[in-house]
């Protein structure tokens, strides 16, 4: 089995929940046998945003045309987050709510894999996703409450990944998520325990699963 996990925070685990959920997971599978374990970490690859530099990249190696520099990082650095995501059985991504909404580096990671023809593809009757058999889990961390019928739409980060995840084809999504630690500080002690037990027992389960 392939796992990839996609970090996206930089903030230390001392700090950033979704960065010590990142470190549960990794310590729990790492223990695991038959199972290779990569991790993408957004912040620290060289990913340019996405835009017209992307799309004249593709064009010109299409017509193997020389690539300026920009040109040449942009189409390297999504082949490379494509490659990782392709490759994987499974895709854990450990990212926190920030501003509603996931870290602008997540962002250009899902730009770069939102590729028509190799994770989605349209006919007459509309989008089709492309990778239906890998598993997504989605360890997330947000200090407020979310998960009430008034703040729900408000939530704009786990939403959006569930979302991009089913219009690839992935129906098998995991959500691990641990919030109102801030709004709630006197029980956020137990609140992250709590969360940090499901990150734990999510990666072991993952750990007997063979592909």
């Amino acid at each position: 089995m392939n796992v990839l996990v996609v970090k996206a925070n930089n903030r230390p685990s001392t700090e950033g929940i979704s960065s010590k959920m990142y470190d549960v997971f990794m310590e729990e599978i790492s223990q695991a046998k038959d199972v290779t374990v990569n991790t993408f970490d957004v912040f620290k690859e060289d990913m340019p945003y996405f835009g017209q530099d992307f799309f004249t990249a593709m064009g010109k190696s299409a017509q193997a045309e020389p690539l300026n520099d920009v040109e040449q990082r942009i189409l390297t650095a999504s082949n490379k987050a494509m490659d990782a995501f392709m490759e994987a059985d499974v895709v854990v991504f450990a990212f926190p709510l920030w501003n509603k909404t996931i870290p602008a580096a997540l962002q250009t990671f899902i730009d770069y894999i939102y590729r028509a023809g190799v994770t989605f593809s349209y006919n007459e009757n509309g989008p089709i996703g492309l990778v239906p058999d890998k598993k997504a889990i989605i360890l997330n961390a947000r200090g407020g409450v979310y998960s009430t019928p008034e703040m729900a739409p408000s939530e704009m980060s786990v939403n959006y990944i569930r979302m991009i995840m089913n219009f690839f084809g992935i129906k098998d999504v995991e959500e691990i998520i641990i919030e109102g630690h801030n709004q709630f500080p006197d029980r956020a002690e137990e609140i992250i325990a709590e969360g940090m037990r499901k990150v734990q027992e999510s990666a072991a389960r993952l750990a007997t699963v063979s592909v």
